[in-house]
């Protein structure tokens, strides 16, 4: 009996809602009074969860663009540390040449030896001498330079042939400096260039 008189309590009767007035809530029934109560409790529930969630969302887009520039930041350092591994490789290649390169130096360099060299091969491509001045020594770190002056008179396809020449030789030989002019006559060019030579330094020069 306690229980149907608690319920009655909150009964309601519909047609009664249209007499309500809202600017007089105090004297509705307790019924109608619960209903609003819950209808706002909910309606102001969904709203903060709605925030909520919104709050949420943005938070998981802000970490997930965050992971995705740190992944991005990771595949580059990944990718530059490999990079970086090769270029060791290939500088320690290069450094284990040069060093073989500079144990097969000659100890001591026949300057009239190596302009003979430098005259057949010369001679060979056709080409005319107009100088042929040996310059002094240069000390390098772990090696000495012995360059050679030189002024030639032919076309390009004898110079062609005297470069070709000069890296068959079995010395190392490199030139540099060069430089081509027009020659006495239309067909023939002039070519001066320095012709460098090496050997190994010792330890007490």
């Amino acid at each position: 009996m306690a229980i149907k008189k608690s319920i009655g309590r909150y009964k309601v009767d519909l047609s009664d809602l249209n007499n309500l007035e809202l600017s007089n809530i105090g004297s509705w029934p307790l019924a109608a009074k619960t209903i609003i109560w819950v209808l706002l409790f909910i309606a102001a529930l969904g709203s903060a969860w709605h925030f909520d969630w919104q709050n949420q969302y943005a938070e998981l887009e802000k970490v997930k663009k965050e992971e995705s520039e740190k992944l991005k930041e990771f595949e580059a350092k990944q990718k530059k540390a490999a990079n970086l591994d090769e270029l060791k490789k290939q500088l320690a290649l290069m450094e284990e040449m040069f060093d073989d390169m500079i144990s097969r130096l000659p100890t001591k360099i026949e300057v009239e030896s190596f302009v003979r060299d430098i005259s057949q091969t010369g001679a060979a491509s056709a080409l005319d001498f107009e100088l042929v001045k040996p310059e002094s020594e240069k000390q390098q770190e772990e090696y000495v330079e012995l360059p050679i002056s030189l002024k030639l008179v032919g076309d390009f396809h004898e110079f062609g042939m005297f470069v070709s020449g000069i890296a068959a030789l079995p010395r190392i030989v490199t030139l540099r400096d060069f430089s081509i002019a027009g020659g006495k006559s239309r067909s023939k060019l002039s070519m001066s260039v320095k012709a460098i030579t090496y050997r190994y330094r010792d330890k007490g020069e």
